[in-house]
């Protein structure tokens, strides 16, 4: 039976070698893109993309006793980008308008591409079809008419990213939820002006 050579040594399969050797490649590559983007948030130091409502006014109201409402609102939420170094992009923008609950008008918005250190407006005139009153909310409308205050409410979302070059980006999710108020009388906006997604 022969012996067993006490100065022999198994050699490592190259398979092993192959494996070790593409761990450390990614772990290095790893390292070195946390270090860049590391390095470029220092640079860029980037703040969060916000929208707010900078105007709104309630151009028509018709309201009957049967509960029947028809409104027009002329409404601007601006889209800021206070980045100084940094785009960002608004996209997805889905809001609604409502009224005791009820659902007045759905708003949309195309993709919008704001440069640094800039904003851009989206304007809409909300023209609602004629809606129903439930009984809950015709009492709130009888209220908002003797009081000279009508209260809508204003709630959505938006996507958002700022953007270096083409190869870095970072995504937000914007939400809005405002309450907008308005003197029946001649539509006049008193409250709601400047609510904006940077308090949520």
């Amino acid at each position: 039976m022969p012996r067993p050579n006490p100065w022999r040594r198994d050699r490592t399969s190259p398979l092993v070698w192959l494996v070790a050797i593409i761990c450390a490649v990614l772990a290095i590559a790893v390292i070195i893109a946390g270090i860049v983007v590391f390095a470029i948030y220092m640079i860029y130091q980037p703040k969060i993309p916000y929208i707010h409502i900078t105007y709104a006014h309630l151009n028509k109201l018709d309201y009957d006793q049967t509960g029947s409402l028809d409104i027009e609102m002329a409404l601007t939420i601006v889209a800021e980008n206070d980045n100084a170094k940094a785009d960002a992009v608004f996209s997805e923008a889905k809001f609604i308008l409502w009224f005791h609950a009820i659902e007045i008008a759905e708003l949309r918005a195309d993709p919008l591409d704001v440069p640094n250190n800039s904003s851009l407006p989206l304007n809409y005139v909300v023209q609602s079809s004629v809606i129903p009153l439930d009984e809950g909310a015709m009492d709130e409308m009888d209220i908002a008419l003797k009081q000279q205050k009508l209260t809508f409410s204003l709630s959505g979302q938006t996507r958002t990213r700022w953007r270096v070059g083409i190869f870095l980006s970072v995504k937000f999710l914007l939400h809005l939820a405002c309450q907008l108020q308005f003197v029946p009388s001649n539509g006049s906006s008193i409250g709601g002006i400047g609510c904006s997604s940077k308090s949520h």
